[in-house]
């Protein structure tokens, strides 16, 4: 006869243990029958009684099986089995199910790592999570407060009247980023297209076609190297509220931002790379005052690379203005932004989808928030004139010509969208893996990805 194919009217583990903690140590509720199924994590043999740790989701409960009862066990550490019996206590108090019945629902056939010890080899975490999620209970716990995390990020957009859209993954020009992408090649079409890079473009549409507030939490795609914050698959919400500016934007994204981390974590004070931050608490930084203060703020591209390279600043790769404005940033100012920080008004050569400023057209309505030297959001004033983003796209195309190869390359239809008229509009994306990283107090954004990309083993 084989297993069994299913289990149903399970309860849950730890609801189990909350009844059986309110009983006396010794005690069962014989009038109370429950049903758990989980893999069996321990075995203790006392004689006629033998005690089974069982774990599910929800926590770890433990098992009294009264051998007259239930018979031999034929068990192996880490077979799946559903039970029958009676919430209780054992003699030393330990919350527990008097077992009635068992059976076996799947068996182990390969050995299961150290029960003690877990998995001790990071890689083979990454490679292996289903052995990570099996015996940790630190894992599987993250992977439920990061689903939670994103849930309440829904809750909040879906609460101030956003509508989740979706947009295509597989696109014939990719855009809304500074990053190399992915390509593929459809038979279909007999055309390459790309794996998006961003959101950008295609909610900006949608502004155009009048939804006005939309908004998307999306697996994005980027073919660059790893970093402790950086994977070439991660994911990200953007959203595009029309009427709105960077600075409605801004507010938007803390009241996110914090809302996400009381629902996570509890409340807004965390402890990311070794600084105690606090998510409710946003100090304010402009981009130019900030490299000022480091004595590398200038227009003048012979005269930034002089400033970077007597500062020890490898500046080889840098081929135009913008590349080496954006170097010094990234070595001098991002690193020391230890509180949370909005970094507002960039060059317009860095930014080429946001409106000028009002009182410099060489400055943009944009910010990046950072937190202990990591971005985790970018947002614009959303340029919204057709003719001037044409010139924009140009811009970059010289970039591109400069060798900026993860300059914009251009959308010739997002321009034809945006003659139609489109409204004036704040747009941010957050970083959903950099936002867990710091709620759960994790280095690497490896750690925060149930299963991140790796490279192939030889």
């Amino acid at each position: 006869m084989g297993l069994a194919k299913r289990f149903p009217d399970r309860d849950e583990a730890a609801a189990v243990r909350a009844d059986a903690e309110q009983l006396e140590p010794g005690a069962t509720d014989t009038a109370t029958k429950r049903r758990l199924a989980g893999r069996v994590m321990a075995r203790r043999d006392m004689g006629k009684l033998v005690f089974l740790d069982l774990v599910d989701r929800s926590g770890r409960i433990q098992l009294i099986c009264q051998l007259e009862r239930t018979g031999e066990l034929d068990l192996h550490l880490g077979d799946i089995v559903g039970v029958t019996g009676s919430p209780g206590r054992a003699k030393r108090g330990e919350p527990s199910l008097q077992v009635d019945e068992l059976e076996v629902l799947a068996r182990i056939r390969a050995p299961l790592p150290d029960t003690f010890h877990g998995i001790e080899d990071v890689e083979l975490r990454y490679r292996k999570r289903y052995l990570d999620l099996l015996m940790s209970d630190e894992s599987r716990e993250e992977a439920v407060q990061r689903a939670r995390m994103v849930s309440a990020i829904r809750a909040y957009l879906d609460g101030e009247g956003f509508l989740e859209v979706e947009t295509p993954i597989l696109q014939p020009r990719y855009g809304g980023g500074f990053a190399e992408p992915f390509v593929t090649h459809s038979e279909l079409l007999d055309a390459d297209l790309y794996l998006r890079i961003a959101d950008e473009l295609y909610l900006k549409r949608l502004i155009v076609g009048g939804l006005e507030k939309v908004y998307e939490l999306s697996k994005d795609f980027r073919n660059e190297s790893y970093s402790y914050k950086h994977s070439p698959e991660f994911t990200q919400v953007e959203w595009y509220e029309a009427y709105a500016d960077y600075k409605d934007t801004a507010e938007r994204m803390k009241e996110l931002v914090r809302h996400a981390a009381e629902t996570t974590i509890g409340g807004t004070r965390t402890t990311f790379r070794g600084h105690d931050v606090d998510l409710s608490q946003w100090q304010e930084v402009q981009f130019v005052e900030a490299l000022d203060a480091h004595g590398v703020w200038t227009r003048d591209a012979a005269e930034l690379r002089a400033k970077l390279t007597e500062a020890g600043v490898d500046v080889s790769s840098d081929r135009s203005w913008a590349q080496l404005a954006d170097h010094a940033y990234s070595h001098f100012v991002e690193p020391e932004l230890i509180q949370p920080s909005i970094v507002y008004d960039w060059p317009l050569e860095l930014s080429p989808f946001a409106r000028t400023t009002d009182d410099d057209e060489t400055l943009v309505e944009r910010f990046e928030a950072v937190v202990s030297g990591m971005e985790i959001a970018n947002a614009f004033s959303e340029l919204n004139d057709s003719e001037e983003q044409a010139q924009r796209f140009a811009m970059q195309e010289s970039e591109r010509e400069a060798g900026a190869v993860e300059a914009e390359p251009g959308d010739p239809d997002y321009v034809e969208a945006m003659s139609y008229g489109m409204a004036p509009n704040g747009g941010c994306g957050v970083g959903v893996d950099r936002l867990v990283m710091i709620l759960l107090v994790k280095d690497s954004i490896r750690d925060v990805i149930l299963f991140p990309t790796l490279r192939a083993r030889d």
